[in-house]
């Protein structure tokens, strides 16, 4: 039986957690919005850290060269209708890390080129010189195109890459030298 008469009403259960449901709901709310905008923070930087490493890689990896004759006077030898000579080759890092230039050859009709030194480290900006090995046959005249010379070098990154570079030969002391030898010997 239930007796309806019954005065003493007890607020119910509801009416009291509700306050309290408020305060765990707003917290809960607030945890996450928190939790989101930390996310939100560490995912930019994240992003953006990647990025930096990302451009910092590419930019290791440029190769930007300048090789140019700089002189072919450390002695020679000379055949029968050619000359070989000892020189160097200048070269300029152009680029914006370092380089290591590992060595160097080029060939064609007349004239061969191939490095015989040591590797050389250059700083972005920096210049050095390596050590070549020419040979020039004197019954072919020297061509007005620049010689191609393929270069073998090490970026910052530890990559090799090859890379090719017009070196002018027409006017430079290597052509002096070699023609000044082949007239002496003609």
């Amino acid at each position: 039986m239930i007796d309806l008469d019954e005065h003493n009403h007890q607020p119910a259960e509801s009416a009291t957690a509700t306050p309290d449901r408020l305060k765990v709901r707003r917290k809960t709310t607030l945890r996450l919005v928190a939790a989101f905008v930390v996310g939100v923070v560490l995912g930019g930087f994240g992003a953006s850290e990647l990025r930096d490493s990302r451009d910092q890689r590419e930019r290791n990896a440029v190769v930007a060269l300048v090789a140019l004759p700089q002189s072919a006077h450390f002695g020679g030898s000379s055949a029968p209708g050619s000359v070989q000579l000892s020189g160097q080759l200048m070269l300029i890092n152009a680029g914006p890390a370092p380089i290591t230039v590992r060595g160097g050859q080029a060939e064609r009709p007349g004239v061969a080129v191939r490095s015989t030194g040591q590797p050389r480290l250059l700083p972005p900006g920096g210049t050095g010189q390596l050590l070549v090995a020419l040979r020039f046959e004197c019954s072919i005249a020297f061509q007005p195109e620049p010689l191609s010379l393929r270069l073998s070098v090490e970026t910052d990154d530890k990559q090799v890459r090859e890379v090719t570079y017009p070196v002018p030969l027409v006017g430079s002391d290597w052509e002096r030298d070699a023609q000044s030898m082949c007239e002496a010997h003609a």
